[in-house]
């Protein structure tokens, strides 16, 4: 789970049978006094008497946190794929990584963009790896929101090719192929007509 704060998300997929969670925040403060705390109590039946951040030998529940930016935390998370030297190819071999990735009120700021879709990128599993996310249509303010994310991942791999039409005049022409990683689905929406719109989207691998 990306930028887990309180974790809940994450916490409700060990209670439905998820044998590995892997709660990530940029603070290690967030995880240490929220996160941490909070799985304690709401998981303290399937954890113990393993401690936090590590694997739970009686149930087979490994629970770990993370804390970094989304731009390096890719070198400590254990499940990232190997291969990057061709992230916008889906491939049909199976890789490792994240089968979910789950992350809410990420994407307000348009600034970690590009660091946050890269990280997602390195961690989902392909070829059926999946992210749900769970943010806001317009952050007020700030500028993000789920159409300027969704936006570049449609985006990405777009590749400019060139034409020739050979006539009396050679004329080049550049179009713009997309190729993209990810497709996107729109899984909820929560409208009460007084306050922002809120969306969960589904990206799977195209």
């Amino acid at each position: 789970m990306l930028g887990c704060g309180h974790g809940i998300p994450g916490i409700f997929t060990c209670h439905e049978g998820a044998a590995v969670i892997h709660f990530q925040d940029f603070n290690a403060e967030v995880l240490r006094f929220l996160t941490i705390p909070n799985v304690n109590a709401n998981l303290s039946k399937k954890l113990q008497p393993a401690a936090a951040n590590e694997a739970n030998h009686d149930t087979g529940v490994e629970v770990r946190f993370f804390a970094g930016d989304w731009s390096q935390i890719h070198e400590l998370l254990p499940c990232v794929n190997d291969n990057e030297k061709d992230l916008n190819s889906s491939g049909q071999s199976p890789t490792s990584g994240y089968d979910i990735i789950l992350m809410a009120e990420t994407i307000y700021s348009i600034s970690a963009h590009q660091n946050l879709y890269g990280l997602i990128k390195k961690c989902v599993s392909r070829p059926h790896g999946v992210v749900y996310m769970a943010a806001k249509k317009h952050y007020f303010g700030v500028g993000g929101g789920t159409r300027q994310f969704l936006s570049m991942v449609e985006k990405d791999g777009e590749q400019a090719v060139e034409h020739f039409n050979i006539s009396h005049k050679c004329m080049k022409v550049a179009l713009f192929v997309s190729v993209g990683f990810m497709a996107a689905c729109l899984v909820a929406e929560v409208a009460d007509g007084s306050s922002n719109v809120r969306e969960v989207w589904k990206l799977s691998i195209k």
